[in-house]
């Protein structure tokens, strides 16, 4: 696997520890910032929504500009956002400054998934994608619990701040390890061409799912820290531990989905999504029992990433030919979850119903995304007793490019 490939993982990483961190700083700038929990907990789909527009968005913008250019100007971004955001007088710049974080990290995404797939060959896309996602599991064993320790000895700017040192780290990386300049050969691309690529119903299917599997694990990551102090009993000291063991469960399913040949995506998701539909569920009636909880947040970790590297590899299979905007929509997709899940969590608990009423919105989303999943096994199926490819063909990929 070149050296790029993992530099592009270590740029997710930084970012991504962004993304998530919020989940173990609510309780802190919320009575810092004057607002709710469920008022903070809107930050997090400030965030989502800058995910949704700018993945599409920005691939478009970046689509003919030299990779690591795009990738570093868009790092470049994100940093100034979280210096301004750590600066912030009040909730509202913050939130602002959350959009545009999001914007750039989404734009990051998609270019460092198409040029991750681009360097290397076609039996090893799937591990290639599965290490730069790897970078956002690494977040939530690594940075998320990093995150919440500092802002717990030095308030949550200072989480802020160390994102926009690493991430300053990651973009020098990208400068030196990323093939660019004019030197480096890239594949033409143009709007048209990968458009008529994604004409597909089952891709689109396949971003359904996306949303409701990563909705039904983010609402209950979202409020988790006060699920923890508020129902379980823990202390605030024990947050950052509980963070890394979902963490740690991420990895050990992104490592099992990554191992999973294209041909058991399906397989994959369904098993997963049950799973994660079961455990929220069980979660929900059992909160206040702290061991319980202790493995159940394991499981989900667990359930939750094991469908991941599937998610996204299967897009890039359904629609080969649009190696950019295929991987930019299903960053929306993810974060469409990510937008709508939180903020149904944070209207449960303002309407009264308690920390444990997010695990039961995760369970319903599961429990939808396992629909999804299982309808797409059946028009597999449908398709094979048809006699119609599950890709495109090489002929009809070179057509699509042809008419570009």
């Amino acid at each position: 696997m070149p050296l790029a490939v993992y530099v592009l993982g270590l740029g997710i990483f930084t970012q991504g520890t962004s993304e998530f961190m919020l989940s173990g700083l609510l309780p802190g700038m919320a009575d810092d910032l004057g607002v709710s929990i469920p008022d903070a907990g809107l930050l997090i789909s400030a965030f989502a929504i800058g995910m949704v527009v700018g993945a599409p968005l920005l691939a478009v913008a970046t689509l003919r500009w030299p990779r690591r250019t795009a990738l570093v100007a868009l790092q470049g971004v994100f940093i100034a956002a979280h210096v301004v955001g750590a600066l912030a007088p009040g909730y509202g710049p913050l939130f602002a400054t959350r959009i545009v974080s999001a914007l750039a990290y989404a734009g990051f995404w998609g270019v460092a998934v198409a040029t991750a797939v681009a360097l290397v060959p076609a039996d090893a896309k799937a591990r290639a994608v599965a290490v730069v996602a790897g970078g956002l599991t690494l977040a939530t064993i690594v940075g998320v619990p990093a995150g919440t320790v500092l802002s717990q000895f030095a308030g949550w700017r200072a989480a802020f701040w160390g994102v926009a040192v690493l991430t300053l780290v990651s973009l020098v990386c990208t400068v030196f390890a990323v093939p660019g300049g004019k030197g480096a050969r890239e594949e033409p691309r143009t709007v048209r061409a990968e458009l008529r690529a994604m004409r597909r119903p089952q891709l689109w299917l396949s971003y359904a799912v996306t949303a409701f599997a990563f909705g039904a694990v983010i609402v209950t990551f979202s409020y988790l820290a006060a699920l923890l102090t508020g129902v379980s009993g823990m202390s605030e000291g024990w947050v950052p531990v509980v963070l890394a063991l979902f963490g740690v469960g991420g990895l050990v399913g992104m490592t099992i989905g990554g191992r999973q040949p294209e041909e058991r995506s399906v397989p994959t998701l369904v098993a997963g999504l049950a799973v994660l539909t079961v455990a929220s569920a069980a979660l929900a009636l059992t909160a206040r029992h702290t061991a319980v909880t202790l493995v159940l947040v394991f499981v989900l970790g667990l359930a939750g990433y094991v469908t991941n590297p599937a998610l996204q590899a299967r897009v890039f299979t359904l629609a080969p030919g649009a190696p950019t905007l295929v991987g930019a929509t299903n960053t929306a997709a993810f974060n469409i979850g990510n937008t709508l899940a939180p903020a149904l969590g944070g209207a449960t608990i303002a309407a009264g119903w308690g920390y444990p009423s997010v695990a039961w919105v995760g369970a319903a989303l599961a429990l939808l995304g396992l629909a999804g999943a299982l309808w797409a096994g059946a028009l597999e199926r449908r398709d094979r007793r048809t006699g119609i490819p599950a890709v495109p063909t090489a002929s009809r990929r070179t057509a699509e490019h042809a008419d570009a």
